[in-house]
């Protein structure tokens, strides 16, 4: 095993500072699985972490909460030495040394093994952002939407989560609306099957009113906020929204007449501490019938590791379209 690796290092100053280091293996933390990594990725909480500096209690820290690779070593008999590898959430990369790195040593608790159907760069573009999204649509489906039921609004759209979720979707035969702020994606999320697309200001509750026109069947909400409240307001009889993020806010003003009155039902997402089980059975989907037709054509933008820190600057400005993948 090489005994030096290059790693985006994080040093607590007034703030946050990133540089690419190079580090002996014995300043990895103590686990089971050590791993050569060949993919990380590019999410809002890495901004959070690289950014503005949450979540991180000691220093130097290795961001970065996903990463695919290949076992170089394990004291766990479920893993051998050449096995392709996902690590995503949990503790990696904010208590835990995470993807931004050429070498990782994680939990056997957190690994999960490579579906067929996948390839280590195509897990990463998926990466947290893609296996949110498939959770979202795998529970709204249980909840019980089906093709043909009406529109299904996607928030945020032109994100990560939004964007694979637009593609599963639309592969699924659903009629998918989308929101975003950008303009300049709207010909990026036609080409990823949307049938409809709006204003994100459409999409927002400005006058905090709790029932609204009925519009759509469900909806995948990445954003949080005023949008949220926005969705809770249209949905139609017997609708959910399975809600995942909060780049719009962490506040929701609402009121229980359309969970009364329309039956509506609204879905946690947490992608953090998934059950295992759970976990397992969503990479195995990404790997066959949700994955993303576009996964490699469209979605994907490829970086090297140095090129990290401008990225993290980006995303939390509102900047990337899809996902952006770390090449190590």
């Amino acid at each position: 095993m090489k005994e030096t690796f290059r790693a985006l290092v994080m040093e607590n100053a007034s703030q946050p500072v990133l540089s690419v280091q190079e580090w002996d293996t014995g300043r990895l933390p103590d686990a089971e699985v050590t791993v050569k990594v060949a993919y990380s990725s590019v999410n809002y909480k890495d901004a959070l972490v690289g950014v503005k500096g949450d979540f991180v209690k000691s220093y130097p820290f290795i961001p970065g909460i996903d990463l695919a690779g290949t076992v170089l070593a394990s004291a766990d008999s479920r893993f051998k030495e050449g096995d392709e590898v996902i690590v995503t959430s949990y503790k990696l990369g904010t208590g835990h040394f995470g993807g931004f790195s050429e070498m990782a040593r994680v939990p056997a608790a957190w690994v999960v093994p490579l579906p067929k159907g996948l390839t280590l760069r195509e897990s990463m573009i998926l990466g947290t952002a893609g296996f949110t999204a498939a959770l979202s649509v795998q529970k709204l489906e249980d909840h019980g939407l089906k093709p043909g039921q009406g529109p299904v609004l996607v928030a945020g759209a032109s994100g990560g989560v939004g964007s694979v979720a637009v593609d599963i979707l639309a592969k699924r035969g659903y009629e998918v609306t989308v929101s975003t702020g950008k303009k300049e994606a709207h010909a990026y999320l036609k080409r990823l099957g949307a049938a409809r697309i709006l204003d994100r200001e459409a999409v927002t509750d400005h006058e905090d009113q709790s029932i609204r026109k009925k519009e759509w069947a469900a909806a995948v909400d990445p954003v949080g906020g005023k949008t949220t409240q926005y969705i809770i307001s249209t949905l139609q009889y017997g609708g959910a929204v399975a809600t995942s993020g909060l780049t719009g806010g962490r506040e929701v003003t609402t009121t229980v007449t359309p969970f009364l009155g329309r039956a509506i039902s609204w879905l946690g997402i947490d992608s953090v501490f998934c059950p295992m089980d759970l976990r397992v059975k969503i990479w195995e989907k990404l790997a066959s019938d949700f994955k993303p037709e576009h996964l490699t054509s469209e979605i994907v933008r490829e970086i090297s590791l140095e090129q990290v820190p401008a990225a993290l600057s980006d995303i939390l400005e509102g900047k990337l379209q899809g996902r952006t993948i770390i090449k190590l």
